[in-house]
Parts: C-alpha cells; structure tokens; sequence
C-alpha cells in the first residue's frame, strides 16, 4: 500500500479538519451542545413529528442547512471530488440501516463521539470510537479478503 501522491492534498485536509474543530467547539461554546450529526439531524425531524419545533430545532436545523451549504460554497473554489459507489444499490441501504442501528445503539455517531467527545476525554466516547474503528476494519478485510 502507498499513497497515491496526485490526490494527496494535506492543505485542504488540514484546513477542513480545523474548520471541523473550530465549528464543533464554537457550537459547544456558545450554545453548550454537542455536534453530533445524528443527534441535529434527528432533532428537528422528531420535534416536527411531535409538534414541538421550537428554537433548539431551529439551531440544529441552521447547523445541518450550514453542513450542505458548505459544498455548495467550496464549488466556487474547487471542484467537488468524484463519488463512485461500487457497491449494489441493495447492500448500500443495508449498511445505511446497520450504521443507523449502530448510532442508536452507541448514543451518538462518529462525529458526536469522535470528535467531540474525544475532544472532552469521554471515555463512553472512547469505548464507542474503539468499536467503530475495529468494526470498520474488520468490515473492510471481511469484503476484500475473505
């Protein structure tokens, strides 16, 4: 295995890794929530099936509208990178629900866990960033090697 120099792009690696930072710890300071993406994402859709849209939706809708924007903005810059996704249609949405399960089974996703709960040496965090790695890499030999 080697890295493939013509895609590497440290620079922009680096500066989305900080914009990530950044905005995850403004969120926590300002509003002194979490940025789990699941977490945003889940709240408006429940308060709205529930009735109860009120100013915590609206922020968690802002923060997920600012999420899709963001490669809306960086087209006026660079061109989005290519998507191929190799997998059948059939065995995506399997792995869309088993990732879905897994959130609900750990309270939180990857970014709400291994971003900011990392950040905040939770150790719930760290167990559940454990699993997720392992469970990725033991995917990943399963599909390519067995």
């Amino acid at each position: 295995m080697g890295i493939n120099w013509v895609q590497f792009t440290p620079g922009s690696s680096l500066l989305g890794g900080l914009l990530i930072g950044a905005s995850a710890g403004l969120f926590l300071l300002a509003l002194g929530r979490i940025a789990g993406i699941a977490g945003l994402i889940a709240r408006p859709i429940l308060a709205t099936i529930q009735g109860k849209f009120g100013a915590s939706e609206r922020v968690s809708l802002a923060f997920v509208t600012g999420l899709v924007m963001a490669s809306w903005i960086w087209r006026l810059f660079a061109a989005l990178p290519s998507v191929a996704i190799p997998e059948k249609t059939g065995a995506t949405l399997i792995a869309g629900l088993l990732v879905g399960v897994g959130v609900r089974m750990g309270n939180g996703c990857t970014s709400g866990h291994g971003i900011c709960g990392l950040s905040r040496l939770s150790m719930r965090s760290f167990v559940n960033v454990c699993a997720f790695m392992v469970a990725g890499m033991v995917t990943v030999y399963w599909l390519k090697h067995l």
